[in-house]
Parts: structure tokens; sequence; C-alpha cells
């Protein structure tokens, strides 16, 4: 049975309990004495980090949310349990909505002593649509959430992204993970982006490192001209819907662009993969912006 908007309000106001109670745990742990974990997850040591902090916020999120899945008939995927192959993580392609969770993006600046991590909280519906997103940032103590139809809020806030061209003084800020310096097409990017900064009459562009996903895409609400991207690629990696899925409702409800790189919805329930590789991602603060990088050269 479809959730009706006053259910997807409840389990918004849910999943941002959950969401505070894994970051209030985050925020009270001793990075100095964390002992990093590798697993085998994508080509990039982002993804490959995990720490008993993911574990545990993992535990947390699951407790409040299981309920939930219970009443409402959802199914639950976390970045935690996607290697296991139980029924909850499997009903996400039966069942009419599942819960899609990162406990602690960012692991890495996490373990590295940095403040672009985040926890990560969507729903998404079988067709791969996200109804609702929320973000905490425990560094930042912000709660930012959205519903489908409903607008974004930061901390109980309206945001909204407004439509900005540019213009004398101005900097395009391209937020980035570290792979994207290790790309075959980083130089030839460069240059293009140079070109897309000026044809808006801004003043050059910078390149913003230090983020997990999460942050990233979600820096777009409050920087004046800015996008975030993922080229598509051949091989595993790109990020997982995981990833996504929480700031992809978040931004579009704020009025900002999310896609792939053919423009359209990104795939957040694909069978096969968790990856987002296939297809790439773009995040964008109008859709002018999103059009440019879209004319990037991705092979």
């Amino acid at each position: 049975m479809p959730l009706n908007s006053r259910e997807l309000e409840q389990l918004c106001d849910l999943a941002r309990q959950a969401a505070l109670a894994a970051g209030r745990h985050i925020a009270s742990v001793d990075r100095n004495t964390l002992a990093v974990e590798h697993k085998a997850a994508g080509c990039s040591l982002a993804s490959q980090v995990v720490t008993e902090v993911d574990r545990h916020c993992d535990h947390l999120i699951k407790n409040y949310l299981q309920e939930s899945c219970t009443k409402y008939n959802l199914a639950l995927l976390s970045e935690e349990s996607a290697e296991q192959q139980d029924q909850q993580v499997q009903n996400r392609f039966s069942q009419e909505y599942f819960w899609c969770v990162d406990p602690l993006d960012g692991t890495l600046p996490f373990t590295q002593g940095k403040a672009g991590y985040a926890v990560s909280i969507a729903l998404v519906s079988q067709t791969g649509t996200p109804l609702l997103g929320v973000v905490y940032d425990p560094v930042h103590e912000q709660v930012i959430s959205a519903v489908k139809g409903a607008g974004a809020l930061i901390n109980g806030k309206p945001i909204q992204i407004t439509e900005r061209f540019g213009g004398s003084g101005s900097t395009l800020a391209v937020y980035a993970d570290n792979s994207f310096k290790l790309d075959e097409r980083y130089a030839a990017t460069q240059n293009s982006l140079r070109n897309i900064a000026a044809d808006f009459a801004a003043d050059g562009y910078s390149e913003i490192y230090g983020n997990g996903s999460v942050k990233n895409a979600c820096a777009l609400l409050t920087a004046p001209l800015a996008c975030y991207f993922k080229f598509p690629k051949a091989t595993a990696g790109g990020g997982s819907v995981w990833d996504f899925s929480a700031s992809a409702c978040i931004v579009k409800e704020a009025g900002g662009w999310v896609s792939n790189f053919a423009g359209a919805a990104l795939d957040l329930n694909r069978k096969g993969s968790t990856f987002m590789n296939h297809q790439g991602v773009i995040y964008a603060s109008d859709k002018r912006l999103a059009q440019a990088i879209m004319g990037l050269k991705v092979s």
C-alpha cells in the first residue's frame, strides 16, 4: 500500500532520531584510539575503510528503524549489511520501499581527523526514487532533511537553492573525491572546468576535497555556484546507492539538480550491483551548470 504524506513525515522524523543517535555516538568517539580495518569494496581507499564505529552506528540505526520495517513492510539496505544475502536486503526488489542507510559516510576523513563525514538515511521506492532523506553532520550539529514534494530543511528551517549565474568575484566550487585527481580524464577536465567557470563569468574554479560523498553533495545547499560529479566508468565503484539516496532527495527538494550523465534520474535500486559507476552521478546548483557538466568528455 502506498505511503501517504503523513506517514512519510512520520518516517522522516524517525530517520532524524536514528541519525541523531548515530551522530552522537560518532561525536563521542576518541578517533586517536580507532582500529581501522579494510573491506573488499570498490577500487578506492575511501570505499574500503571501515571501523567499529560504522558497525555500532549501523546497529543503532537498525534498532530505530526495525519497528517501521514490520509496520509498513519495508526492506532495509545498509552499507554494513550489503554483502549479507539476508532476506531483508533482497526484499528491496520486491517490496514497495526500502530504507537505505550509510551509518558513517566519509569513514576515511573520519579516521584522518577531518570533518567530512555524516550519517545518511533515506527511504527509497522499489523503482529507485528517494522519497525522504536525512543527513546528520555531527561536526556542525546539522540535521538536513527532505520529504519528496515537501521541500528541504536544515535544522528545521527551509533551505532553497536559488539559480545563480556566477559573475565577477564568484568562483565555481567543484566538490570532489580524491579519486578525481587519479582519473585519466583529470587534466582535460580541469581545462573544461575553467571554460565552464568563464561561461558563468566566474573568476575561475576551485576543487574542494576532504569530504565523503554525502557532505560533497550537501555542500551545494549553501555554495553560491557549485557541483559534485563522478564520471561513468567500466570498473565497479563510483559510490553506492547509500552514498547518494538521501542527498539526492535533499538537493532536489532544495531546487538543485541531480542526475546521471545522460540527464536521467539516478538508478538507486538496480539489480546486480549497488555501485553507481555505470551511469555516473551529477549534482549541480542549477540546470545550466548540470548541462555543462554533462558535456564533459566521459570516455
